[in-house]
């Protein structure tokens, strides 16, 4: 776009800015004839997806702001209007991050506006009591303003429609239609009032509903730390362990309240290197059962257990296959499912206990949708243990169960590690590792998949690729997405661009026969060189 093309579309959107913090930065960037920061902020429009919106605070249609925001909700409102949802109800959630707040009322004032109800979740809460709130109010759609892990200067807004699950396509390719439609600001109708803030009653109903994850009578004995990672997730994990009857949690008390700068943390992701150092110190210190992790707007869960002298994180999909173990154990039934990133041990686990089992492309928009769901997983830290309450994950009812499990296994004398073991050596240990690359320039990715798919690799570190699918295809099971799966003699790898983050995902499984306990030490030696191997080799083939 030529510089007075630019100058001229800044000028007319500065005209209608709603928010005197990114009206203030879009005139100095006017005033100070900053070419390169005006195109960087007008060169394009975020896109919505099935992840909604998500990016970078700031002016322009590049950056997350209240214009930005106000044309998703009229671009939402009137979608449902033509799905026929007239005068249906509309639940908004916050986190605490930057501008949150801003955005979940733009959004109410919006939805009244157009002749919809609007209810506003009173503080900034955890994501699953939004998820929850959509079902129990019986709402036809849901807007949570989070931006989950992201670093500080991001926000995003996150979609759910009445059956309590993120958007899938094509809803969210008609949303953003309807967004692409309106033509400015002064068009969308925004009251000052008509909204409803609701009350405690909804999240003493998620609460109540918590209770329902854990087995009658089992045993409550497991002590834990507990970081909410500079989250919402402290106040109502702490209000769900009390009823619950767990001892209460160990605070990490410099990441325990809201903060939107993050000041702990690199990046409030606890997958991240360096995020749960301050956690493990306190658990070095007080010497619980177990470390648990909330990202900051409290969907997925993380934990760490003792190794040897120290402590370690778990990856998620050892997480997930605990907690499908306990409960195959408790006698559950339905449909067990996961992303197609995540680890084959799940369904080896299903398998055994004659339950049915699916993969789904990832993301809980995906693993929501899963007929007879009972239990849902994926590795990067998200299960949904409850289905018929929230419809996605859920890291405070996650950490309830797991803590329950780690309670029954130190009434017996033994651990989670002892029961992954057990796992190990009835399913064959499945250990599995990530190559995750993270760029400025988003070409990088688009060039790495296109090398992956001109010049296909035959074999990783020696095993031979017996099977490549290029998932753009989909498959007899999955729709059509943008990934590659390889099958391995041994081994899985599955190469995807991140849906949130500017990332090149990498996903690796190896699954090592394993006899006996005894043979444990050299199926995880023979397995860490495996995964090592297989890692070069990809970074190899794909250029990064």
């Amino acid at each position: 776009m030529q510089d007075d093309a630019l100058i001229a579309q800044a000028q007319a959107w500065l005209a209608e800015d709603p928010d005197p913090d990114t009206r203030e930065e879009l005139a100095h960037l006017i005033d100070a004839g900053d070419h390169a920061g005006i195109a960087a902020r007008f060169g394009g429009t975020l896109q919505f997806g099935t992840a909604g919106l998500r990016g970078e605070l700031g002016a322009g249609p590049m950056r997350m702001n209240r214009s930005v925001v106000i044309r998703a909700a009229a671009g939402l409102a009137a979608y449902l209007r033509k799905h026929g949802h007239t005068d249906g109800l509309v639940v908004i959630g916050y986190d605490a991050r930057h501008k949150s707040r801003d955005f979940a009322e733009d959004t109410a004032a919006v939805m009244t506006g157009a002749g919809l109800r609007a209810a506003v979740l009173n503080r900034p809460l955890p994501t699953p009591v939004l998820a929850f709130a959509i079902r129990h109010l019986g709402a036809v759609a849901g807007v949570e303003v989070t931006a989950s892990h992201n670093p500080p200067r991001d926000n995003g807004y996150k979609v759910y429609l009445g059956d309590g699950s993120q958007i899938v396509p094509p809803a969210d390719a008609e949303i953003a239609a309807e967004i692409e439609a309106v033509a400015s600001l002064t068009t969308v109708p925004r009251p000052t009032e008509g909204w409803e803030i609701l009350d405690d009653t909804v999240l003493d109903a998620y609460l109540a509903r918590t209770d329902a994850v854990l087995a009658k009578d089992s045993p409550r004995t497991a002590r834990t730390v507990y970081t909410a990672m500079h989250g919402v997730g402290k106040d109502v994990l702490l209000a769900a362990f009390a009823r619950a009857g767990f001892p209460e949690p160990v605070l990490v008390a410099e990441q325990a309240d809201p903060d939107p700068e993050f000041p702990t943390v690199a990046f409030p992701n606890p997958e991240e290197p360096g995020a749960m150092d301050l956690a493990f110190a306190k658990a070095r210190g007080t010497g619980p059962d177990l470390v648990i992790a909330n990202d900051p707007d409290a969907d997925r869960c993380a934990a760490a257990v003792k190794d040897g002298a120290d402590w370690r994180m778990l990856r998620g999909d050892e997480v997930g296959a605990l907690l499908a173990a306990h409960l195959v154990r408790r006698g559950a039934t339905g449909t067990f499912a996961e992303s197609i990133v995540s680890s084959s041990l799940l369904g080896r686990i299903a398998e055994k206990a004659g339950l049915r089992h699916t993969e789904t492309l990832t993301g809980f928009k995906w693993i929501a949708r899963a007929e007879g769901l009972r239990y849902g997983y994926e590795e990067a830290l998200g299960y949904c243990v409850d289905p018929d309450g929230v419809r996605d994950k859920d890291g405070i009812t996650a950490a309830l169960l797991l803590t329950e499990l780690a309670s029954g296994l130190k009434a017996e004398g033994r651990t989670l590690l002892d029961l992954l073991d057990d796992l190990a050596v009835e399913h064959g240990l499945h250990a599995t590792d990530q190559l995750s690359v993270r760029v400025q320039d988003l070409g990088l990715i688009a060039s790495a998949m296109r090398r992956l798919r001109e010049q296909p690799p035959t074999e990783l570190a020696g095993l031979r690729i017996t099977e490549a699918e290029d998932l753009t295809r989909g498959t007899k099971a999955l729709p059509p997405t943008d990934g590659l799966r390889y099958t391995l003699d041994g081994a899985r790898v599955v190469v995807r661009p991140s849906g949130t983050e500017p990332k090149l995902k990498c996903y690796l499984e190896v699954v090592v026969p394993v006899a006996t306990r005894a043979g444990l030490p050299e199926a995880r030696a023979k397995a860490t060189a495996l995964l090592a191997r297989i890692k070069q080799d990809l970074s190899e083939a794909a250029g990064i």
